[in-house]
């Protein structure tokens, strides 16, 4: 058996097991040669540098690749807040049609119930001394009047005094109605004028002074009063209506500014007979708007 001499020799690897050691040619004391085997060494670590690095930029850029695909891919439905973020044109998407465009429309404004009762012709609700003061009694408050006599009259002057029959006439009164109520012994006498139009009643108005005075109406309950004693009256006016009140004690004595009974007497008159008024022109516009 020789050693080292004959037949090929393998080349030895560090790297690899079981590999076997080469032996120098000049050793002929049997040392390796151990500047060779350096030198071999060496070469094989710069190889192995090099196939790592080329390697770990094909890794960098696979994951480069893979990073940018997803990164596109997640850009392709929605943007970092939350629309939409590459929506098609308007026209393209479903159900962008234009919609259907209106007239702007409103409610027309109610109507006002004054114009029912400024003129005649449209003024056409059953009147009378029942329709403006219904009933037997009238309570206003805590205050109930018991209702005496009524009167209808055309011609407005048989029902006044003083300086009111002649403006009644001079400003075409047509239609007179009266309605007495009393309590405690203070009675009172409402009366509405009827005049065509509102103008007509607003001239009488203002020709209207403290001696034009509706007469008062006794009857059914209620004494005579103000026949010759001083008494409280008003004058008012609404649409085409003139309205009054006189107001004194049923046992003829002058009423004076003391006496809250009576004018207080005279206020609700007043008072009620502009709401009926009022009421005459709401019920007639709530009819025509319907």
């Amino acid at each position: 058996m020789s050693y080292g001499q004959g037949g090929s020799q393998n080349q030895w690897d560090p790297w690899t097991p079981q590999s076997e050691q080469p032996w120098s040619a000049k050793g002929d004391d049997g040392t390796p040669d151990w500047a060779a085997l350096a030198d071999q060494s060496e070469n094989r670590s710069k190889r192995r540098k090099v196939l790592l690095i080329v390697g770990g930029a094909l890794a960098t850029a696979a994951i480069g690749t893979a990073v940018a695909m997803a990164v596109v891919n997640s850009g392709s439905d929605d943007d970092a807040s939350g629309g939409p973020s590459a929506l098609p044109p308007s026209a393209s998407l479903p159900g962008s049609a234009t919609a259907p465009s209106f007239e702007p429309t409103s409610a027309p404004p109610p109507l006002d119930p004054k114009e029912f009762i400024s003129s005649a012709k449209k003024d056409t609700a059953p009147l009378s001394p029942e329709t403006l003061f219904p009933g037997t009694q009238l309570t206003m408050g805590d205050t109930v009047y018991k209702k005496g006599a009524t009167a209808d009259t055309k011609n407005c002057a048989t029902g006044a005094r003083g300086t009111l029959p002649k403006l009644l006439t001079a400003n075409k009164c047509t239609r007179l109605m009266r309605v007495s109520y009393v309590k405690d012994g203070v009675a009172v006498t409402a009366g509405v004028a009827v005049f065509d139009t509102a103008a007509e009643a607003a001239k009488f108005k203002g020709q209207t002074d403290t001696k034009s005075i509706i007469s008062s109406l006794p009857g059914k309950g209620v004494k005579s009063f103000c026949d010759s004693a001083i008494c409280r009256t008003t004058t008012n006016t609404l649409g085409r209506y003139a309205y009054f009140t006189t107001a004194g004690f049923t046992n003829g004595k002058d009423v004076t500014l003391k006496d809250n009974k009576v004018f207080s007497a005279g206020n609700d008159l007043a008072q009620f007979t502009f709401r009926q008024l009022l009421r005459r022109g709401e019920a007639q516009a709530s009819a025509a708007a319907k």
